[in-house]
């Protein structure tokens, strides 16, 4: 463990970062957009979402066992592929996720609206929702991580008694078609139900701030999507069998919309739940953008300010500097581009973890599993849109370009050095 990190952080603290970044947007959002794409097969997209995933997921915990180090995929990239590999995973994860979490607090605004009275404007309260999250990470791992198990539990419980209470409503005719726009909207329907899914691996971004991690971190990953799923799934169906996969995809707040046709008190409960949900990933995910950005700085990828650690052993130059980017790009951001962008930032990266974790000597689970993993982020790279595609070839174009211009300053700092001496 370097640079002053504690292992502060026990096993349910690690599932809750997990299932804290997967239970937000991606089931209070997407689930509405994703219901527009497959319909009512929406529960069929949601199992072959959570299949892609485990096989990413499986990767990932054999890659924590094998190397419980700060930084995640950008760590794994770096010393089984390249130092090449590992900057591009962690800038395609830094810009993927600073858009997730201006897709999640756009999200959070748009819920809170509805306890609002009066007109507000949604993209200034999330951009007051991103800083009120800088400051909470602000607590360090365990004070945040703290906080966030509290948000995890509540809205656990907001979400079972939507089930609960949804469930004897439901209409079976909702469910026909059951595949109104064929294999594709499944498909569609599945790539935007990875990006909800993805969040299990915020887990090994804190992989030095973790207790036993060799044990903790892999449980954890695999406890946080399997448990997930299993909500998912619930709530979806009963959102669906609920007011139909129409009403739903064509809702901002789709949960809300669905608790509406029980009963206004429910709905005010769900709305309340996304409220916490959503806060919830938005704090674990400046939480991994500022272990993931001090793991680059440490390796000398990034700026060397972002080493830097105060008492509480928090990187407190990357939560401020990532926490104000979120806060001014969701007084701008169009919420369809910005998924575009995240879905393809974030296959890359799980594409490329899949790769390192075929080249790890010592294996736990058999070499098929990061093969799988990489035929499947290919697979949803492919349904992309020809928007996603674009913006991430641009991406990459300009990561690359920084990284080269980076070592060549390094390079020639080194050279006026030795010449100095």
């Amino acid at each position: 463990m370097a640079r002053g990190l504690k292992r502060t952080l026990g096993l349910f603290d690690a599932f809750a970062i997990g299932i804290g970044a997967i239970i937000g947007s991606g089931i209070f959002v997407v689930t509405g957009i994703a219901a527009g794409l497959a319909g009512p097969a929406l529960l069929i997209s949601l199992i072959i979402g959570a299949i892609i995933s485990g096989f990413t997921a499986l990767s990932f915990a054999e890659l924590a066992q094998a190397m419980p180090e700060e930084g995640g995929g950008y760590k794994f990239a770096h010393e089984l592929i390249s130092p090449f590999a590992g900057f591009i995973s962690g800038w395609l994860w830094i810009l993927s996720n600073v858009v997730t979490g201006v897709v999640v607090s756009l999200g959070f605004a748009s819920y809170l609206a509805l306890f609002i009275p009066f007109p507000v404007n949604v993209n200034v309260i999330a951009a007051l929702a991103c800083l009120v999250v800088t400051l909470i990470n602000f607590l360090g791992a365990r004070g945040s991580s703290l906080i966030n198990d509290i948000l995890v539990i509540i809205k656990l419980l907001i979400l079972a008694f939507f089930v609960v209470f949804g469930l004897g409503a439901v209409k079976l005719e909702n469910f026909s078609p059951f595949i109104p726009n064929g294999g594709i909207g499944i498909m569609q329907g599945a790539t935007l139900i990875f990006f909800a899914y993805s969040g299990f691996a915020r887990i090994t971004l804190v992989s030095e701030e973790v207790r036993d991690p060799k044990k903790n971190i892999p449980l954890a990953i695999i406890l946080a999507l399997g448990i997930s799923t299993v909500v998912y799934m619930l709530v979806s169906f009963t959102a669906v069998g609920l007011v139909g996969y129409k009403a739903l995809a064509s809702s901002g707040s789709p949960l809300a919309e669905a608790a509406s046709s029980v009963g206004k008190n429910l709905t005010y409960f769900v709305s309340a739940g996304a409220l916490f949900a959503t806060l919830s990933v938005l704090l674990t995910t400046l939480l991994g953008l500022s272990r993931i950005s001090f793991a680059m700085a440490r390796e000398r990828d990034l700026p060397q300010l972002f080493t830097q650690l105060d008492k509480r052993a928090t990187p407190y130059y990357t939560v401020l500097v990532f926490g104000f980017i979120m806060a001014i790009l969701s007084l701008f951001t169009n919420l369809l581009q910005a998924i575009a962008l995240a879905n393809f930032g974030s296959l890359l990266y799980y594409l490329i973890t899949n790769y390192a974790a075929l080249k790890l000597e010592e294996r736990v689970y058999p070499r098929i599993i990061p093969v799988l993993g990489i035929i499947t982020c290919t697979v949803l790279l492919l349904f992309l849109t020809r928007e996603a595609w674009t913006i991430g070839c641009m991406v990459l174009l300009a990561g690359s370009a920084f990284y080269y211009l980076m070592k060549k300053r390094q390079k020639n700092q080194v050279f006026e050095l030795s010449r100095g001496s």
